[in-house]
């Protein structure tokens, strides 16, 4: 991240808000594996949907909290009384549909043969394929790649995860290098 003394070219959200220029500067776009990381990221991208990644980044340490840390094998266990719980807790979104899915894909990714990182990962496309964004006019919102991830996804069990969430989480994660082509991290992965 900057230290404010130089000038730095990021992509252009990145500069919108200091707590988009840390996760755009530190996070964004890295290569990301590891099965909690990787639920955490999924969970959160639900979350996101119909609002502004910059509430879901807020409340990020109440979620962690909530969601116990996003430890599959605990969020898995979570019955009536503790989704009754989260629809209290003002630290995270209160949706009753996005806290169901988050349990269901907790049980979902429980029952992977090759586990959540496999899986997901599967659906990275060759970045030599793909051109780098010059704009942000230029970043698609979902990809043949993400349709086939929310697809085998929804085969497998998960839900609240379609094209766009899937992408989003492909962007997050590293599966995809969406930074600008001005931008200080493009393919710095």
């Amino acid at each position: 991240m900057s230290t404010g003394l130089e000038p730095i070219s990021r992509s252009p959200w990145g500069d919108s808000a200091p707590d988009y220029a840390e996760y755009h500067d530190t996070e964004w776009g890295v290569e990301l594996h590891g099965t909690p990381e990787l639920y955490e990221r999924m969970s959160l991208e639900a979350f996101q949907s119909g609002l502004s990644w910059i509430t879901i980044l807020r409340k990020r340490p109440a979620f962690r909290a909530a969601f116990a840390d996003f430890s599959i094998d605990a969020v898995a266990e979570f019955g009536p009384d503790d989704e009754a719980r989260l629809l209290t807790d003002a630290g995270i979104v209160r949706n009753r549909a996005k806290i169901a899915a988050s349990v269901a894909n907790a049980r979902a990714a429980q029952g992977l043969p090759e586990g959540l990182d496999a899986l997901l990962w599967s659906f990275a496309p060759d970045p030599a394929t793909r051109p780098r964004p010059a704009t942000l006019a230029d970043v698609p919102a979902t990809s043949a790649e993400s349709t086939a991830m929310a697809k085998e996804l929804k085969k497998r069990g998960f839900v609240f995860v379609g094209p766009t969430t899937a992408y989003a989480l492909m962007q997050a994660t590293g599966m995809v290098d969406d930074h600008v082509t001005d931008c200080f991290r493009a393919g710095a992965g």
